[in-house]
C-alpha cells in the first residue's frame, strides 16, 4: 500500500494542476490556449502512468475508477498525439476527472 499511496498523491497532485490550468476559463481557456492543452495534456499523461502502476489489489478493491480506460486513454495520449482529438479531452476533463478526483481522494 506504501507505493500505492505514493502513486495516488502523484494522481491527485496532477489533478490540483490541471484545474489550476484550466482556472475559472473553463472550456475556453483550455481550447484557446496552446500552453493550457500541453500543461494539461501532459498532466493527464503523467496521471494516467502513475495509475497504471497501481496494484492490482488496489484496482480490485476499487472497481468504480476504470483503470482500463485510463490505460487506454494514457495510451492515446503518449503514442497517437498527433491523432488527440481535443474535445475527447476536454470531455475527460469534465466527465471523468471529478469521479477520479473523489475516488482517489477516498482511497487516501
Amino acid at each position: 500500500m506504501k507505493d500505492d499511496r505514493l502513486y495516488l498523491i502523484h494522481i491527485s497532485e496532477c489533478i490540483e494542476r490541471i484545474e489550476k490550468y484550466i482556472g475559472k476559463g473553463g472550456e475556453k481557456a483550455f481550447m484557446d490556449s496552446d500552453l493550457v492543452q500541453d500543461a494539461v495534456i501532459r498532466n493527464l499523461q503523467t496521471m494516467a502512468e502513475s495509475a497504471t502502476r497501481i496494484s492490482e489489489q488496489i484496482q480490485e478493491t476499487h472497481p468504480e475508477v476504470d483503470w482500463f480506460k485510463i490505460r487506454g486513454f494514457r495510451n492515446v495520449l503518449v503514442h497517437d498525439y498527433l491523432g488527440v482529438d481535443l474535445m475527447r479531452v476536454w470531455n475527460t476533463l469534465e466527465n471523468d476527472l471529478p469521479r477520479l478526483k473523489a475516488a482517489v481522494e477516498k482511497m487516501l
